[in-house]
């Protein structure tokens, strides 16, 4: 039975809904329903106009009404009088196609008629810095290596501490907080799960990060690249499929090389083979390809990959395998979408897996040092219009995406891209202007 979210407010002493999507841009949008109301909303829906956020739409649409996932219902632990809904959006009777989370819960469905279920788990950076966002808020974190600087920490450990109480008292079991490799970044860890769950905390952790950090005269910012001489901003996404139970790793074998079944290299296969196509999803900003396309930073090293290579525990490639029955995907950065980029994983994965896509030879080289010896190892995109365009030929991910959720994507991106070329930079006069 689902639960009846008028009888949670009266028994959680919620005042009020946030019911909540994400668009294809991977803003959140909500409206906030008194529980007075909520009774009806979760039989309707709040209504929205889907022209009004970043979706394909025009203002003749019909209403689109986001139905809330009473299973999502999470307290605001900064607010808790409030209570925050993940939502399916509808239109006319139908659920709408382009919606991200429909989409992922689309692509799940499809593994679940194959006895497959995904589980993932992700790490999301960012970085704390002003509240006019001009610069990183720690004026004493300076170290060229500052990866897990104790005091860099503790300064921020009021607002790192509340995070963390809030997901501690959210049971996502979070387990380890840290400065990351950047001036100003942080990251912090918590346990995987079914992949529509992680989707809707993945959404959830970044407005809350961002609601906490404010609280406390800050700005948080998961932008991929947002100091040039700076580490970016990486999610990455660590990934397992399990039997349709949940009970049984699919990925694992201990006979298997590393640990890893042949259904998890075909898998893999189905990532090496879709990379340029999947990267315009979990890279989807201008800003994202000068993180994996990246000079090596203050640090040393960029910590994103370039090529598409994997290799065993080896954080210079696009794919490492750091334990049995699992591998990290470390393409994606802070703007990827929280369910299309889960969606275009597991598209891209099922195909690997009913293809048995072969992903080629394990490296076990150093690919910041030695990579350009590497021959015949793909590139990934090296801007965003070059990753629309390898979406738009990648066939098998529209179909499983869906064409409509493809084509809206690669509609409104291309719009994106055509304002960026717009754009006159200040570099471009500096070292034109006297042509």
């Amino acid at each position: 039975m689902a639960t009846d979210l008028a009888k949670a407010a009266k028994q959680k002493g919620i005042e009020y809904f946030l019911i909540s999507f994400t668009d294809l841009f991977g803003v959140m949008r909500a409206k906030l329903v008194p529980a007075s109301a909520i009774g009806d909303m979760q039989k309707e829906g709040a209504g929205f106009a889907g022209f009004a956020s970043w979706l394909d739409m025009t203002p003749a649409h019909s209403d689109m009404f986001a139905v809330p996932d009473p299973e999502s219902l999470i307290q605001l632990p900064w607010k808790p009088e409030v209570g925050w809904l993940a939502a399916d959006l509808w239109m006319d009777g139908a659920e709408v196609d382009q919606a991200p989370r429909n989409t992922l819960k689309r692509v799940l469905a499809q593994a679940e008629k194959k006895g497959w279920r995904m589980k993932t788990g992700v790490e999301c950076e960012y970085h704390i810095i002003t509240a006019d966002g001009t610069n990183i808020a720690d004026e004493r974190d300076t170290q060229s290596k500052p990866c897990y600087d104790v005091s860099c920490l503790m300064r921020r450990y009021d607002v790192i501490r509340e995070i963390c109480d809030a997901m501690l008292g959210l049971g996502w079991g979070p387990y380890q907080n840290d400065h990351e490799d950047a001036n100003g970044q942080f990251e912090m860890n918590w346990d995987y799960n079914d992949a529509l769950i992680t989707a809707d905390r993945h959404a959830f952790f970044k407005y809350m990060v961002k609601s906490i950090a404010e609280g406390h005269g800050l700005r948080a910012t998961f932008m991929p690249k947002p100091f040039a001489n700076l580490t970016g901003n990486g999610c990455h996404a660590h990934v397992s499929v399990w039997d349709k139970a949940g009970k049984k790793n699919l990925f694992h074998d201990k006979k298997g090389e590393l640990g890893v079944s042949e259904l998890g290299y075909n898998f893999l296969g189905g990532l090496v083979a879709h990379s340029g196509a999947l990267c315009a999803i979990s890279n989807p900003t201008v800003n994202s390809y000068k993180r994996i396309n990246a000079p090596r930073t203050t640090s040393g090293a960029t910590w994103s990959p370039s090529s598409v290579t994997y290799g065993g525990n080896n954080r210079t490639h696009m794919i490492r395998i750091p334990d049995e029955g699992r591998f990290e995907l470390r393409l994606a950065d802070g703007a990827a979408n929280p369910y299309l980029y889960p969606a275009a994983v597991l598209a891209a994965g099922m195909d690997g897996m009913e293809a048995k896509r072969d992903p080629g030879k394990r490296l076990d080289i150093d690919m910041y040092a030695e990579g350009h010896k590497v021959r015949g190892a793909k590139k990934l995109p090296l801007n965003m219009l070059d990753g629309l365009r390898e979406l738009a030929k990648d066939k098998v991910l529209a179909a499983s995406l869906g064409q409509e959720t493809v084509s809206a994507f690669l509609k409104l991106k291309h719009g994106e891209w055509n304002d960026y070329c717009r754009h006159l930079t200040a570099w471009e006069r500096d070292t034109t202007l006297d042509c």
